[in-house]
């Protein structure tokens, strides 16, 4: 890493949570190295934050998130006819219009990620209610321009207008409240019913965690996570 690099991959910021904290380092860190893996960044909670007597004002959370490895910068993937970014592409057309949301498609990659990223003006349509959609759809993809192909498969991400990036954030906000009402309570909290993709992220942010633990429990479409305080 470059000293000027060096000197940028590290932010402070702040949040009404830790996770808003986190989520608003973080932007501000993708803002800087666009394409970062989220895996190579680092964070140290400085405060947790603290609500006001009666709920009248707080003091904010503080975090400090580092960049680890700068990231490999994605690329205008080759479209030639037949191989994956091809059929990524076709397969998002056919998909869009299907549903009412002609889209324009940028597809990018890197060595790791097939990038879809979609923007229009009916992308509710293909987010769905809770990403059920949008979800469902990059599932589909990771199935079908592999299909047949003795190659090493890179994972394919489907994104519409930043939003993964907006519930990740959403996500590891509820993820705090039920970790602080948990470990308040002494009591399992349980979450709102999500998709296996999401139940991933609150599992993985919460695993940095020592004082609480998760689970899922329920069947789908009502599978959700619990959060409950680690055993002594």
């Amino acid at each position: 890493m470059s000293e000027d690099a060096e000197a940028g991959s590290e932010v402070e910021a702040t949040g009404e949570t830790v996770g808003e904290a986190k989520w608003s380092a973080l932007r501000e860190l993708e803002r800087r190295f666009p394409g970062i893996d989220k895996a190579s960044v680092r964070f140290a909670v400085l405060s947790e934050g603290e609500r006001g007597l009666l709920g009248v004002g707080y003091t904010p959370a503080r975090v400090i998130a580092k960049l680890t490895r700068l990231p490999s910068a994605a690329a205008p993937a080759s479209e030639e006819p037949g191989t994956p970014p091809a059929l990524l592409r076709e397969l998002l057309e056919r998909v869009c219009e299907a549903l009412g949301a002609p889209c324009a498609i940028d597809v990018s990659e890197d060595d790791e990620t097939l990038y879809a990223t979609l923007s229009g003006a009916e992308l509710g349509l293909v987010i769905g209610k809770r990403g059920h959609t949008i979800d469902a759809i990059q599932y589909l993809a990771n199935a079908i321009v592999w299909r047949g192909r003795d190659v090493e498969r890179k994972n394919v991400v489907v994104d519409a207008a930043g939003y993964r990036e907006r519930r990740r954030g959403s996500l590891e906000s509820v993820a705090d409240r039920a970790a602080s009402e948990a470990l308040q309570t002494h009591h399992p909290v349980a979450l709102e019913p999500m998709t296996a993709v999401e139940r991933k992220i609150v599992h993985v942010y919460l695993a940095e965690r020592e004082d609480v633990v998760t689970s899922s429990e329920g069947t789908e479409p009502n599978r959700h996570v619990v959060v409950a305080p680690a055993p002594d």
